[in-house]
């Protein structure tokens, strides 16, 4: 019985598919060891569907992209869950000023992709710089008001956005090359 003629351009596709998908791991894992935390970002990037045909400034982008989501996320967590149930002024004041750094942090994160895309690398490692340290100037908000604590939940999310910073900054520290 003879192959019909159809399958062998099918075959050369779906080849020429998963040579790019294996070759894009591969630029995922050199490009993620460059990072402070490989696994962070092979995780992250090997999750998102864009990646397959992302160079590295594109995986850089989507890893902006991953932190803004965290950034926002945690903002909504701080204004939903915390906000809301504090009956002290004072801590209603520092969560809502926690809550605005980390959306400041997504901001800076969402310039980051558009410097990305201008590539203007110098302005997407800045605005990376501001994304990862505004989470620190909520943990220091905290410290100024006498008797406070700092939520471990916040904390967690602020190393969990410090870390995500961290892979972009290994990323575009790569481009610059």
């Amino acid at each position: 019985m003879a192959t019909p003629p159809i399958f062998f351009p099918l075959l050369l596709i779906l080849s020429s598919a998963l040579l790019s998908v294996k070759s894009n791991t591969a630029i995922i894992e050199t490009t993620c060891k460059t990072t402070n935390y490989y696994d962070l970002c092979v995780s992250a990037l090997k999750s998102d569907p864009r990646s397959p045909t992302a160079d590295t400034k594109g995986l850089a982008a989507i890893m902006a992209s991953v932190g803004m989501a965290n950034a926002t996320a945690a903002a909504t967590y701080i204004t939903g869950n915390l906000t809301t149930a504090a009956k002290d002024t004072v801590l209603k004041k520092v969560l809502k000023d926690c809550s605005d750094k980390y959306t400041l942090a997504a901001d800076s994160l969402r310039l980051t992709i558009q410097d990305l895309d201008d590539e203007a690398y110098d302005y997407a490692y800045m605005h990376v710089l501001a994304a990862q340290d505004y989470p620190n100037v909520c943990r220091n908000i905290f410290r100024r008001v006498k008797g406070l604590v700092y939520p471990a939940e916040i904390s967690r999310r602020e190393m969990s956005l410090r870390s995500i910073c961290g892979v972009v900054s290994g990323i575009l520290d790569r481009l610059a090359e």
